[in-house]
């Protein structure tokens, strides 16, 4: 199975492969990032010096198409985040806090001039802070911050907040307050609100194939194919800069032996493991992940499950699965879980006696595959068996000698860790 599954990922390499190099067309100007695979965005990482501002209107020229600025910045000198927010509001950028970041003290007047503005991560404001005894100076100063903030709109309950707590100490805005003083600006509040475009997913609880047992066999009539599923697809036409940066996908973390079963949009028979990721991406934001299976016994029906979400994570030594990323998420992390391998941890005709974790099977697992996840979902079960006679699972928290059991399936659950192969980039 491993030559399969190195052979579906060779397949989506080649594919991404001509996407890259493009790395290299990164440039830096102090704490400014541009690339020249995402021209429209201008990412803001590290502190507010002195130079900030000239290295912004750098960025700007490096950057003409840019549309949106991500922040990530304990803020740092004043009058430079001043200057860069009036450029950024002059020039009608969108600005961004992604979930993993940080805007805090000057930054705050970056992200407030945003003409559209969200924060998923964390915004913190505060008085400004001077070593100066200089009073005029600073009353000009905060004169200043009044008179950019009200141009920007800035709720006046922001800048009392602002204002009122000291230097040394940082108000980090709620949720709720986020959402009351109207911090979030988008052009889809502006007009009152876009209409949904996606398609209702269709929840499945199929596994992978069908290998385990007929209840389970996947209906395979009428499916679509990957260029019908393109051509049907509505298509978002009036996206953000922050909803197409928050909502497009950007790279694909792809894993091997992992099948991310559930939430399935729709399936699909492909060749390889390359078309699967593609009728998955031409969905434009409504198919969030695919698993694709290797197992080359499968000669008819779906080998391809598109999927709304990541859905339940589950081990299978032929998926081969991959999960999109926005430019809003971080890169997943490896992650370990007990996995029962269909197909290689389950065993027909054999029971596993004693051990029990309850003097009566499981109430609500009547297929092996339903006491299969059963099992995996219990942390005490270490195996299971399964009677087809009776339709009765039993979870097992010690394992017996096996024996032979006349149409039973018995299954052993070992701990994995799971990390992806690859994180692509797709821009």
């Amino acid at each position: 199975m491993r030559n399969q599954l190195r052979a579906a990922l060779a397949t989506v390499l080649l594919w991404i492969a001509p996407v890259c190099y493009a790395s290299a067309g990164e440039k830096a100007f102090g704490p400014f990032t541009v690339d020249d695979t995402k021209p429209d965005v201008i990412i803001l990482n590290g502190e507010i010096d002195v130079n900030a501002g000239l290295n912004f209107r750098r960025a700007l020229q490096a950057a003409p198409a840019a549309k949106l600025i991500t922040l990530n910045s304990p803020g740092g000198n004043v009058q430079m985040g001043l200057l860069i927010a009036d450029d950024i509001h002059q020039r009608k950028l969108a600005t961004y806090i992604p979930s993993d970041s940080k805007c805090f003290s000057s930054c705050a007047f970056v992200f407030l001039a945003g003409a559209e503005r969200k924060v998923d991560g964390a915004l913190g404001v505060h008085q400004i802070s001077s070593g100066s005894p200089d009073l005029v100076g600073a009353q000009l100063a905060i004169s200043d911050i009044i008179e950019v903030l009200n141009r920007f709109g800035t709720p006046i309950d922001v800048m009392h907040i602002m204002f009122k707590t000291p230097p040394d100490d940082m108000h980090v805005f709620t949720q709720d307050e986020i959402g009351r003083y109207g911090l979030n600006r988008t052009a889809s509040e502006r007009s009152g609100g876009l209409a949904s475009s996606g398609q209702a997913p269709i929840t499945t609880t199929q596994p992978l194939d069908g290998d385990e047992g007929s209840d389970e066999q996947q209906q395979t009539s009428g499916q679509p194919t990957s260029d019908s599923l393109q051509a049907s697809l509505p298509r978002d036409t009036a996206l953000s800069p922050i909803e197409e940066f928050t909502r497009r996908p950007n790279r694909v973390a792809i894993y091997t032996g992992l099948d991310l079963f559930g939430d399935d949009i729709s399936s699909i028979r492909v060749d390889d493991a390359a078309t699967c990721a593609k009728s998955c991406l031409v969905m434009e934001g409504q198919c969030k992940a695919f698993t694709f299976n290797t197992n080359p016994r499968l000669k008819k029906g779906p080998n391809c499950f598109l999927k709304s979400s990541a859905g339940r994570a589950d081990g299978n030594s032929v998926a081969f699965s991959g999960r999109f990323l926005s430019g809003a998420e971080a890169d997943p992390s490896a992650f370990t879980m007990g996995v029962i391998d269909p197909q290689t941890a389950l065993f027909d005709n054999v029971d596993l006696p004693g051990g029990d974790l309850s003097r009566r099977p499981h109430q609500s697992a009547k297929t092996p595959l339903a006491c299969r996840l059963a099992c995996v979902d219990e942390a005490l079960c270490i195996a299971f068996t399964y009677i087809k006679a009776k339709r009765e699972c039993w979870l097992k928290g010690a394992i017996g000698s096996p024996i032979f059991g006349k149409e039973m399936v018995s299954g052993v659950k070992k701990l994995e860790t799971f990390s992806p192969a690859k994180v692509i980039s797709l821009d």
